[in-house]
């Protein structure tokens, strides 16, 4: 479904990314993974069209999508959780849900799909979105762009500052989109969590991919962790 090819970027002078390579087929879950600072999130915004790429190709369903405007590539079918969240503090969780939504009655993902997927924000349903834990407003962020029904989630930074606990039920939830079909590309750092679930892993170093495998390769190198991973 993705494809992205030797995809190099930049700001102004300074460059990031030199030649990355990865894909995510029709339900599959690939992790990106690496320490703060290789290009992990440059990755995500040169996807979705907020960092025009120097060069290379990023194919979405084998149409060249590279430096295309970002609604034009949500419409393509990805949906992105930002790393930081970003709700809309002054719109309800409801209103944050609704702004979003496309697809019409018919679409899988609505609001009470969301609302099954996480009970806790339909309690909160009425509050702002500046009234909720940092957890509730991971929650509200995937649940807002699961309602652009997308094809292809993509979570940067996932469980990012929040409790081993919140951390738990988000990876819980990541295991439903998975089971409901949807393509998940997530990025973050608790690497033994996201091998439990995910099909393939894609580490980068100083803007480039050095290993490439599955969870169970993963599990066979621990010199992979302790060499790219571990801060």
């Amino acid at each position: 479904m993705l494809t992205v090819e030797g995809l190099e970027s930049a700001y102004g002078d300074s460059r990031i990314l030199f030649g990355i390579d990865l894909s995510v087929a029709k339900g599959e879950v690939v992790t990106l993974l690496g320490r703060n600072g290789m290009g992990k999130t440059t990755t995500v915004k040169s996807i979705f069209g907020l960092l025009k790429p120097r060069a290379g190709r990023i194919l979405i369903d084998g149409e060249d999508m590279a430096g295309r405007p970002s609604h034009l590539v949500a419409r393509r079918g990805l949906g992105l959780v930002p790393e930081g969240r970003q709700v809309f503090p002054t719109l309800s969780v409801e209103e944050n849900l609704i702004a979003t939504h496309r697809g019409g009655r018919a679409a899988k993902w609505s609001l009470d799909a969301v609302y099954r997927l996480f009970p806790r924000l339909k309690e909160r349903r009425r509050n702002g979105g500046d009234q909720l834990s940092g957890g509730e407003q991971q929650m509200l962020a995937i649940g807002r762009a699961l309602m652009t029904n997308p094809r292809l989630v993509v979570l940067d930074e996932a469980t990012e500052g929040l409790a081993p606990l919140i951390r738990e039920e988000i990876w819980a939830c990541l295991r439903a989109i998975k089971g409901e079909g949807e393509a998940i590309l997530v990025i973050d750092k608790n690497v033994d969590a996201l091998a439990r679930f995910a099909d393939r892993h894609v580490v980068i170093e100083k803007g480039r991919v050095v290993w490439t495998g599955t969870s169970a390769a993963l599990r066979e190198a621990p010199e992979v962790k302790d060499r790219f991973l571990h801060v």
